[in-house]
């Protein structure tokens, strides 16, 4: 009896230790309330978070639990429970504020942001996700971060689905992007369809979830000695979370409700959907493992209006009239045309007659009768077909994508001092977009009328597939940090072309075209050593390592009917095809062009796998002589196999004036390694100059062409750069003020056009490639950008108000200093076509040289609110651009240059309890829209707005709403 009422009070206290709940609150030193920190008891998942309030409520099962106390910027408590019902917490602010610890920049691990000799930002996205109308990667920082420019492009084939970036207005590929401090491959997809970034290759930062996302930190300074390539503007490090015992789900829902909205009609279109899921679990007692879950989908917004252009000749009534009588179009004799003629009601009884007298045997006679039924029909064959010019719209705009992704971060301790990382995810984008409308009246087969008699709308379908993985050991050894890991990504981008022809095949061709695919992957292996001594000056850190990489890209062919012209045989087209059996329009007598319209399929000329690796050593010295001067001193060596070798520097300091007021300066070399894309891409494309298209060809600098018109193998680029600036604190004030000036030689570009000169060898190449025209990739110029960087911030705690404030705004400019002719070309007379205006302006002036941006979030209770207004500076249109900037005199007409605009987004979120949350609010509050078009650049009123150039975009407002919901 005794042992079983033991037992019975041993179930007793078990169910009151179980149940025993204890309260408290989370306070910083001057008694303010820290809402969202998160409690957990040690070596559980049993946790919870604080309230707006300060306050919180947790059961534990152990009178003995300790609990671990963590908040954004303040150092992580333990603190035992000891029986304790009512604990009082008070956070010390950490000295090196974790917001401010930066990973990029400075290999001290110490050092914060404020401390740099470079400027650094440090960007909360998971408060910035949470909060503002942005979702994607790219676009939060193109309304945060300084310097920073991203724009959805439109028409431009792949670049329709992915963003080009840039920082200081530089190239997207000169600015490297790391995560967790580990480079992050590039896409495979490089931009060659007339956009910012042109003939450059970037990373896809949106194939990484924003929730998976704890801050982005961007490096504002050349760090081509610390980092290796594609360093010269800077570096992006993204700082996934950690966080675990708490799982967050978010849905995000809106649409563009503009006046513009549905190609002008209003309403609303853009719809856009997006859920987020992260959860983490902890792993021992300082381990964790994230995850972090993203489906999202997005309509198109498109702003054009009805085609303005030709549509229809009167040949083509003719075609209407057969086919109504039963004839089959593509097998028309210039007589049936003639016959039918007759029956065309709106044709002049004159012209009637006349045509029924012409002999089509006769030359002469064939001239006039074309010249007869040439003339332009479009409202009447209209009104015949029952269409109107709505239905020949092209879609501009923001194109239709759909997306996967899934990321993970993880650390396993071993030790104490040991710890194996990991982290990594796939993402997934199916896009949709499309190109010009082939329209019948474009008289040269593109729009195959015998299979389509209206013409067509191609699209352009994507697969975009994304994988990465880093894994590693770090730990210490005799005192020294010790990191070895492994990054390794991949990137895939598979074209699909849906609703086409090609035009060689008439009636009998395909409607969608497997047009072949491209592939880009990269290997990296890093070991690093790192060590801070405290009793060297006022601090020193040492560092350095190795880096071992491997790169890989890949062209994949299509299949034939994407790429090929077919003669009348049903055989491919080669140089030696007798012009009598090509296929040619049956009315103009014009050989119709081959291969999918709106992108002519890779085919097995440009199909390519090719390699390369490279070796590289470093050192990076940090040293506190007092507690005033801090100089650092890095220094890299790299060893390409494809181009050889490259030594960078960088030297920088900082001199603390006061407590409060410090200078810095840096002074480094750079070099940017020409990516294999550049090396190794080739393909015939489609491009319309004032709406008429033409073939133009881009050729690798290794080809025949390249040697016969006299373009130099690529090389890298090389940089040197300088900054100087200060930073301050006035009381509840932070400001940083940093000029720069980047010079870039022997920068690589996409070359203008050339003909083939009447050479018959080059004209044979031409000819192979379905070309009229070649481009390549060039080391073409020497560049200097310049600029000046100021941010501003104010935070405040107003009682139960609290207030933050932030202003950004940056100056740049970037000239061309030098273009470097060939020899043979300068001699050829072609040296117009080397680097043109337009590729000059895409560099110089595409892009808004000036941005502002004031950020104001005011908290009350439970409710946030924040209010953003950013100022995007002018632009030129490069289309209007065909001088030299160099030369004085040389100007733009006044149309073509946009104004600068300023755009307003404003968010309402209200807390109802510390696991939901609902937030509401406008992304261009008052639909405010770039300047139109230039007269004559719209292609008959489909690019209502510049394709080439846009500070924002060009969707109008955006209302959105988000519910956030956390366990």
């Amino acid at each position: 009896m005794v042992l079983k009422k033991n037992v019975a009070e041993n179930v007793e206290d078990s169910k009151e230790k179980e149940q025993q709940e204890i309260r408290g609150s989370v306070k910083d030193e001057g008694g303010n309330p820290l809402p969202g920190t998160n409690i957990l008891v040690k070596g559980t998942t049993n946790g919870t978070q604080v309230d707006f309030d300060g306050n919180f409520i947790l059961e534990v099962a152990d009178n003995n639990a300790i609990l671990v106390v963590s908040y954004l910027g303040f150092k992580t408590a333990e603190i035992s429970v000891n029986g304790q019902t009512v604990i009082d917490i008070i956070l010390v602010e950490d000295a090196a504020r974790l917001e401010d610890v930066v990973v990029v920049g400075s290999r001290n691990p110490n050092r914060t942001a404020t401390e740099t000799t470079v400027p650094v930002d440090v960007i909360d996205v998971e408060t910035i996700a949470n909060q503002g109308p942005q979702v994607s990667v790219t676009q939060i920082l193109n309304y945060v971060a300084p310097s920073f420019t991203s724009q959805s492009q439109t028409v431009s084939d792949g670049t329709d689905h992915i963003d080009p970036a840039s920082l200081r207005g530089l190239g997207p590929d000169q600015v490297l992007v790391l995560i967790n401090g580990k480079r992050r491959h590039t896409t495979a997809l490089i931009n060659v369809n007339g956009t910012v970034g042109a003939g450059s290759v970037g990373t896809d930062m949106n194939s990484i979830p924003a929730a998976a996302i704890q801050r982005i930190e961007v490096l504002r300074d050349g760090a081509a000695a610390q980092y290796g390539s594609d360093a010269i503007a800077g570096v992006i490090n993204i700082v996934l979370k950690k966080s675990t015992g708490k799982l967050d789900l978010s849905l995000t829902t809106g649409a563009n409700f503009s006046e513009n909205s549905n190609q002008f009609d209003g309403g609303s279109d853009g719809e856009k959907f997006q859920l987020d899921a992260n959860y983490g679990l902890p792993i021992g007692d300082n381990g964790y493992i994230n995850f972090t879950g993203s489906l999202s989908t997005r309509e198109p917004a498109l702003r054009n209006k009805d085609y303005a252009g030709d549509i229809f000749q009167g040949f083509h009534g003719a075609e209407r009239v057969f086919a109504a009588g039963g004839g089959v179009v593509a097998d028309m004799t210039l007589q049936d045309y003639a016959n039918a003629a007759q029956g065309i009601s709106y044709l002049d009884q004159t012209v009637k007659d006349e045509i029924a007298g012409l002999n089509l045997n006769d030359a002469t006679d064939v001239d006039t009768f074309r010249g007869l039924l040439g003339f332009d029909a479009d409202e009447d064959e209209l009104a015949a077909r029952g269409l109107t010019r709505e239905d020949f719209r092209f879609k501009v705009g923001t194109s239709r994508l759909r997306e996967g992704k899934f990321f993970a971060n993880m650390s396993i301790p071993v030790s104490e001092t040991t710890e194996i990382y990991g982290f990594g995810g796939i993402s997934y984008r199916q896009g949709l977009a499309s190109g010009f409308y082939r329209r019948p009246a474009q008289g040269d087969g593109r729009a195959n009328t015998p299979a389509f008699p209206n013409g067509f709308l191609p699209n352009i379908g994507t697969d975009i597939l994304d994988q990465s993985l880093a894994i590693g050991i770090r730990g210490k050894v005799n005192e020294w940090d010790v990191d070895f890991s492994n990054t390794y990504g991949r990137n895939t981008f598979d074209i699909t072309v849906g609703n086409s022809s090609n035009g060689t095949l008439g009636v009998a061709t395909p409607r969608s075209f497997d047009a072949g695919g491209l592939g880009f992957s990269q290997n990296t292996t890093n070991l690093d050593f790192n060590r801070f001594y405290e009793d060297i000056f006022e601090g020193f850190n040492a560092a350095f390592g190795a880096e071992y990489k491997v790169e890989k890209y890949e062209i994949i062919a299509g299949e034939e009917s994407s790429y090929t012209s077919y003669d009348i045989n049903g055989n491919p087209v080669t140089s030696v095809t007798p012009d009598d059996q090509l296929v040619v329009n049956n009315f103009t007598g014009a050989p119709l062009g081959g291969g999918a319209q709106v992108f002519r399929g890779y085919d097995p000329g440009n199909a390519t796998e090719k390699f390369r690796n490279n070796i590289s050593l470093y050192a990076d010295f940090e040293a506190d002589f007092t507690k005033n001067w801090l100089l650092s001193l890095a220094g890299r060596y790299e060893n390409y196999s494809d181009f050889g070798s490259t030594f960078n520097y960088k030297l920088a300091t900082r001199i603390k004036l006061s407590e409060n007021l410090a200078l810095r300066a840096a002074s480094s070399s750079g070099f940017r390694a020409p990516s294999l894309h550049q090396q190794f891409f080739s393909r015939t494309s489609t491009v319309f100059v004032d709406n008429v298209p033409f073939e133009q060809g881009t050729f690798t600098n290794d080809s025949r062409a390249a040697s016969l018109i006299g373009i130099d193998k690529l090389r890298e680029e090389t940089s040197n750069s300088f900054s100087a600036g200060l930073t301050a604190k006035f009381g509840d004030f932070t400001i940083t003020v940093d000029g720069y000036l980047i010079n870039i030689d022997d920068r690589i570009v996409y070359s203008g056009s050339f003909g083939n000169g009447g050479d018959p060898e080059l004209t044979g190449i031409f000819e192979s490639a379905g070309a009229t025209s070649a481009r390549f990739f060039v080391n073409a110029i020497d560049t200097k950008s310049s600029g000046l960087d100021i941010v501003l911030s104010h935070k405040a705690n107003l009682g139960d108000v609290i207030l933050k404030n932030d202003f950004a705004a940056t100056f740049n400019k970037t000239e061309v200093e030098n273009i470097f002719v060939p020899e043979l070309i300068e001699n050829a007379g072609l040296s117009g076509s080397f680097f043109d205006g337009q590729e000059e302006a895409f560099l110089t002036l595409a892009q808004p040289r000036t941005k502002l941006n004031l950020t104001n979030l005011i908290s009350y209770n439970s409710w946030d609110f924040m209010l953003r207004n950013v100022y995007f500076g002018e632009v030129t249109d490069p289309d209007d651009f065909n001088g030299d900037a160099r030369v004085e005199g040389t100007t733009v007409s006044d149309d073509a240059i946009y104004a600068g605009k300023l755009v307003t987004d404003l968010t309402v979120t209200k807390t109802f309890t510390e696991n939901l949350s609902l937030t509401v609010g406008a992304n261009n509050l008052l639909d405010v829209y770039p300047d139109e078009n230039r007269e004559g650049g719209t292609s008959g009123n489909q690019f209502v707005y510049s394709r080439r150039t846009s500070q924002f975009g060009y969707s109008g407002r955006y209302l959105f709403a988000r519910l956030r919901f956390s366990l």
